[in-house]
């Protein structure tokens, strides 16, 4: 659609224009910083940053009414740069001109309600947001089309030359980071940094096809991450984990794209989301925080947090219900399905902290919980969610078994609407599906298959039939009908079919 073919009232603004002032803002000391270099930490303090426009406030000259119908309308623009996560440009990226964007299909992921059957056995009302249908089947791409054409707007200054792009990964992080790298070839290389025979056979295979150079190391995601950190303060490489504030900036299109998908109407809904490395529950929160300060939304969705039993520090920080006594202390990990979110010492943990109290506040109530589910209930809810109509990973049964957990505890109610994160496409951990199938799970995992839940291929070949087709060597005649009716009769005995 053609500018000129919108309302009048909507033309001024279909066209964002670079605008505001963009700085890091640490959460330690509250020093500022410009964003003319890539920063992750507070030079000053050591503390992690966030992204502040300090001109935001003019944002509030546009009434919240005008401004759903300004992403409404925006939304049928052929302009790619608006196509993604950067149609809410004045939200992510209001300095950044349009001819920087780096956009390859990500954002605006399908929200799916889940069918009658999976919301009677759940206890509410649910919709998967199926966040594995970015391009490199992850989330992760909202933060790198942010970060990457944050890197290419430094290029195309002469701010920065020749970068090599380096991050941690237990998997969906290296592939997103490889893929969006690849594309401002020759420009930017991509390293990442994996946990030794902790990321699945489908995961490594990502950045190995997009080009990257990939290092294997002893330990776990917590260990990469120190040596990543350990090199980006030594040597000239850009960082791009949640540790880049740039990152959780392009994450808080999820809770844009959801304010959008029910019509701005966030009263008596509830997002769930597995934690991680807890950049993408800061950057929801954050995204949420936006829209209700300029009133594009009139209400906070309630937020709830998952972690599994084997890696849960930021759900045993909140177990302490007096502030002033929390302590956050990392734990030691043990082995996951949710493999993103085995992690002890999250990153973002400071931006948790600020972030979860000053929504609380603005809600004027407790509207940020954690829950806690084990690895059992994780891949049970998997494979049941996928058996009816969906295709969520192993974190989107983490984020289902919370909200199943959150209803038996009272948090969600009969009243409300959930939706939950499915961060990743399902073949990314197909792996856990087959353990599961052949009940092959080492005991640390502590999961024990369910009989109705174990699937498997069955193989027919009836023992009477001499002759089968074969690859390169086909039968024909009567040997092939014989075979096509003794197969057929097989099958049908096996799923007790009726003749017509």
């Amino acid at each position: 659609m053609k500018v000129e073919d919108f309302p009048i009232e909507i033309r001024p603004y279909i066209i964002p224009r670079q605008e505001g002032r963009i700085v890091y803002r640490c959460l330690g000391c509250g020093l500022e910083y410009g964003i003319e270099k890539l920063l992750y930490t507070c030079p000053d303090c050591g503390q992690v940053l966030l992204i502040y426009d300090l001109q935001f406030d003019r944002l509030k000259k546009i009434p919240g009414k005008l401004w759903r119908s300004i992403f409404d309308y925006r939304k049928m623009l052929t302009i790619p740069a608006l196509k993604g996560i950067y149609l809410y440009h004045e939200f992510i990226g209001p300095a950044m001109p349009l001819d920087c964007v780096i956009y390859l299909g990500e954002g605006h992921t399908p929200v799916i309600e889940a069918n009658s059957f999976l919301q009677e056995k759940a206890g509410v009302r649910f919709f998967f947001k199926n966040d594995g249908q970015n391009p490199s089947a992850s989330f992760k791409d909202r933060g790198m089309a942010s970060a990457l054409s944050y890197i290419n707007f430094l290029i195309k200054k002469g701010h920065v030359s020749d970068v090599l792009a380096i991050c941690a990964s237990t998997g969906d992080t290296s592939a997103s980071a490889a893929l969006y790298a690849s594309f401002l070839q020759p420009h930017v290389k991509s390293a990442v940094l994996l946990p030794h025979k902790k990321v699945t056979p489908q995961q490594l295979s990502q950045p190995l096809g997009s080009g990257a150079s990939v290092f294997e190391i002893p330990g776990v995601f917590d260990d990469c991450m120190k040596v990543v950190e350990a090199m980006s303060e030594k040597y000239n490489v850009a960082l791009l984990n949640s540790k880049n504030a740039w990152r959780i900036l392009g994450q808080e299109s999820y809770s844009y794209e959801i304010a959008q998908n029910f019509e701005y109407n966030m009263k008596d809904k509830t997002i769930v989301l597995p934690i991680g490395n807890a950049g993408n529950i800061t950057a929801v929160i954050n995204g949420f925080l936006k829209f209700y300060e300029i009133g594009i939304i009139d209400s906070l969705p309630k937020i709830i947090g998952v972690q599994s039993k084997h890696a849960n520090p930021v759900y045993r920080y909140y177990l302490e219900p007096d502030p002033k006594k929390r302590k956050f202390i990392p734990v030691t990990v043990k082995p996951s399905v949710a493999q993103a979110a085995m992690i002890g010492n999250p990153v973002s943990m400071p931006r948790v902290i600020y972030l979860v109290d000053l929504y609380n506040r603005l809600a004027g109530k407790k509207n940020v919980f954690f829950i806690e589910v084990s690895e059992q209930d994780i891949m049970d809810w998997q494979l049941v969610a996928n058996r009816n109509g969906h295709i969520a990973c192993t974190h989107g049964g983490e984020s289902l078994a919370g909200l199943v957990e959150a209803k038996k505890q009272g948090i969600v109610n009969n009243n409300d609407i959930a939706v939950v994160d499915s961060t990743a496409h399902a073949l990314k951990f197909s792996g856990f599906q087959e353990m599961y199938f052949e009940n092959r799970f080492p005991a640390e995992f502590e999961i024990t298959p369910d009989p109705n839940l174990i699937n498997s291929p069955v193989l027919i070949h009836p023992k009477d039939l001499k002759n089968v087709p074969a690859p390169g060597k086909p039968i024909k005649g009567d040997d092939f009908k014989q075979f096509v009716k003794r197969v057929s009769e097989e099958i049908a005995t096996r799923l007790n079919l009726k003749y017509r």
